[in-house]
């Protein structure tokens, strides 16, 4: 079957979009409002970009009613956010979180999390995510009803245990969750993960 776009609304597109492009992972995203109110909710138009200079990307819709995201609200106005890392354990945990509660509302309290002090930004980190990201706002871009968040990685925790000889994550040591379409989710753990070498074909002239 051909489908063209332009003979299909917005939210099939965005079905076929979230069904074709899989898995995706995940930035269970902190943060604080400006009057301090604690925010956690997860996204999975999420990328790393850069290395020099380190920077993730991550894009953020509006409400029905039209207006932003809490979470993409927060970081305008604060210029801060942590991204933390979904594993199988904290999967039920962070489908709390992405209910579309109440801007006075903390997630953190709803889904039973420990909001951990971070290093260097205000929003806190989810102490039990093994992962968390910390990133100030490097430049956010207005496209149609989505705000494309770049954000500067500040710093990075990562619990000692996951970390392998050379000090880099050992994701074998971990079952992470990855988003599929709809309502479906996939984990990836060492059961279901295969190591492949680049071949040796000669270096390119």
């Amino acid at each position: 079957m051909d489908i063209k776009t332009s003979e299909i609304d917005r939210k099939h597109i965005y079905k076929l979009m979230t069904s074709c492009i899989v898995p995706r992972p995940i930035a269970w995203i902190s943060t604080v409002s400006k009057n301090g109110i604690y925010n956690l909710a997860p996204f999975s138009y999420f990328a790393g970009v850069s290395s020099s200079p380190p920077l993730l990307m991550v894009s953020i819709g509006k409400k029905e009613t039209g207006e932003k995201k809490d979470t993409w609200r927060n970081i305008e106005e604060t210029g801060e956010f942590v991204v933390n890392i979904v594993t199988k354990d904290l999967l039920e945990k962070m489908n709390i979180s992405a209910v579309g509660f109440d801007f006075e509302v903390d997630e953190f309290e709803k889904a039973g999390l420990t909001p951990e002090k971070s290093l260097s930004v205000k929003p806190p980190r989810v102490k039990e995510s093994p992962i968390n990201i910390e990133c100030k706002v490097f430049e956010i871009l207005s496209i149609g009803k989505m705000g494309i968040i770049f954000g500067e990685i500040l710093n990075f925790h990562i619990k000692d245990e996951i970390l392998n000889e050379k000090g880099y994550v050992d994701t074998k040591k971990l079952e992470l969750v990855g988003r599929l379409g709809g309502g479906e989710y996939c984990i990836i753990s060492s059961d279901n993960t295969i190591e492949l070498k680049r071949p040796d074909l000669g270096k390119k002239k």
